[in-house]
């Protein structure tokens, strides 16, 4: 294994456990600690993890780690997320969603209802997207109409940005937008790490009568570059159990519904 190799390795063991310890981790990849703290003092200081005594643990600052390396991150949650934001779509709806991990969830989750499955195949459900894996998965779904924008792919995220990806939505109504973040905070509002989808996002999230926000509750509070828009026009945070009730608490007194999953 080469050094880009456990790198990426180590990004996806920080991503599945809560915390990683030198020792045990240099046995798992086979190398000696000296070269795994080596490698943690690297990531660290490219903020994609956060450096702990005696090993590593992920960080609190939202950043732009790939999308493949996200997945596995909180993947339990995430998917009860994606399953009670699918149960707000109501046949015959037009949804917005964007990328990101969680916003995948909530994609593969409307994909099974099977109330949205008809008998002659007519679509049940609209979905407008900008991220290419959740078009590309739902393609297949003859229950579902798939509006694709156009834009340049971000390699990272999937999701499709720039100027060509805004004719789009500026041509289309939605019913409901679901926006997974970066980062989410009472009073800073919905951030991105990247200004192009933070605009496509913004985009997407004016066009729908209700705002949907899908964060685990590492997102909650945390920080990132571009912001999406103020907390105010989130009508809903989807978000797991573990999130603080002092922070909910401060989500649900800017006027925002909070679904603890």
């Amino acid at each position: 294994m080469d050094r880009h190799e456990r790198l990426n390795a180590l990004l996806e063991m920080v991503g599945q456990r809560a915390r990683l310890d030198v020792e045990e981790t240099a046995k798992e990849l086979r190398v000696s600690p000296a070269t795994i703290r080596r490698d943690l003092d690297h990531l660290a200081g490219r903020q994609l993890l956060t450096r702990t005594r005696g090993g590593a643990v992920p960080s609190n600052v939202a950043y732009d780690l790939p999308l493949r390396h996200k997945a596995a991150r909180n993947a339990v949650e995430k998917q009860r997320i994606g399953a009670a934001a699918a149960r707000l779509a109501e046949r015959g709806m037009s949804v917005g969603i964007n990328g990101g991990t969680t916003s995948t969830e909530v994609s593969r989750a409307l994909a099974t209802r099977p109330e949205f499955n008809s008998a002659d195949g007519a679509p049940a459900l609209t979905v407008v997207t900008n991220a290419l894996n959740i078009a590309h998965e739902l393609t297949v779904r003859q229950c579902i109409k798939i509006v694709a924008t156009g834009g340049v792919a971000r390699a990272r995220s999937f999701e499709l940005t720039g100027p060509l990806a805004e004719p789009v939505l500026n041509e289309v109504s939605l019913d409901l937008a679901f926006l997974g973040v970066d980062a989410i905070d009472p009073l800073r509002g919905l951030y991105a790490h990247h200004e192009a989808e933070a605009t496509i996002n913004r985009l997407l999230a004016s066009r729908a009568r209700q705002v949907v926000v899908v964060a685990d509750s590492s997102k909650l509070g945390a920080y990132a570059f571009a912001r999406i828009c103020p907390t105010p026009e989130v009508d809903i945070l989807i978000t797991d159990s573990r999130a603080p009730r002092e922070v909910v608490t401060a989500f649900e007194l800017e006027g925002i519904e909070v679904i603890q999953v």
